[in-house]
């Protein structure tokens, strides 16, 4: 009988191993999988990760980036991690660039101002220098919420690029304004640096909580799971993905130790 695993990983933030197993018993409870694991590390996923990795029983293993887009360690070091997983590996997108996510966006919003004509709504994402997964992931959910929701407008910005965080109050034209970071869990640029930029003691700025645990957050994960599921049936399919690409040729480095271990 095939047996297959569930692997939720993430960066360890403040709340990152609440949330995770918030998803996961809700999953578990689904029966999507035979099994359910999360998986948190702290800076360096081949090293904390493989370990673990290599002890995964499992025949087929899922394995979802739980963060809002692609980053250096989504496309470097989790991939070059899943190399020790014995299992056949389906590594998924991140799950912030599903369109469920759109929603739990919409909802952090409104929940603490009513979409309206007169207020925007921000996407505070965290941005990077030179890769454009951030600013791809933060647009495709502006386009649809410019669309189905009901705020007079939606834009994004960022710690890392422009347009920045510290610009908000000049870019938006609604009497009153709701950010919303486009991040998982809370961290320190959640709790700290975006606050520091947007000021939302000087008014009319309301600042929202991340993704978090919302439901609609756990169907995000199980839809890309089901959609592994698909393209598996499919095998030119299933390797020509970007995710299955970085499986396929990221690889431990052995001159930092951290190699295919010799028998």
């Amino acid at each position: 009988m095939t047996t297959d695993a569930l692997l939720l990983i993430a960066r360890e933030t403040r709340n990152a191993r609440e949330v995770l197993e918030t998803h996961a018993d809700r999953l578990r409870r689904r029966g999507l999988v035979d099994t359910v694991e999360v998986t948190t590390y702290e800076s360096e996923p081949v090293r904390e990760l493989r370990g673990r990795f290599e002890r995964i029983a499992a025949e087929t293993v899922y394995a979802v980036p739980m963060c809002a887009a692609h980053s250096h360690d989504t496309i470097d070091g989790i991939p070059a991690a899943l190399a020790a997983v014995p299992g056949e590996v389906h590594y998924c997108e991140p799950v912030g660039g599903s369109p469920a996510v759109t929603e739990v966006l919409e909802a952090r919003g409104t929940d603490l101002v009513p979409a309206d004509d007169d207020v925007s709504l921000v996407l505070v994402g965290f941005g990077s220098s030179s890769k454009p997964y951030h600013r791809q992931t933060a647009d495709y959910h502006a386009a649809r919420l410019r669309e189905q929701s009901d705020f007079g407008e939606v834009v994004t910005c960022y710690l890392l690029q422009n347009p920045t965080v510290d610009c908000v109050r000049y870019n938006t034209t609604g009497d009153r304004t709701v950010a919303v970071p486009l991040f998982l869990t809370r961290t320190e640029a959640t709790e700290r640096r975006i606050p520091a930029e947007l000021e939302p003691e000087r008014g009319a700025v309301e600042y929202a909580d991340p993704l978090g645990v919302h439901p609609r957050v756990t169907d995000a994960v199980q839809a890309e799971v089901e959609k592994q599921r698909a393209l598996a049936a499919d095998g030119t399919a299933s390797r020509a993905s970007f995710e299955a690409q970085l499986t396929r040729t990221k690889q431990p480095v052995a001159t930092d130790g951290e190699g295919p271990r010799r028998h």
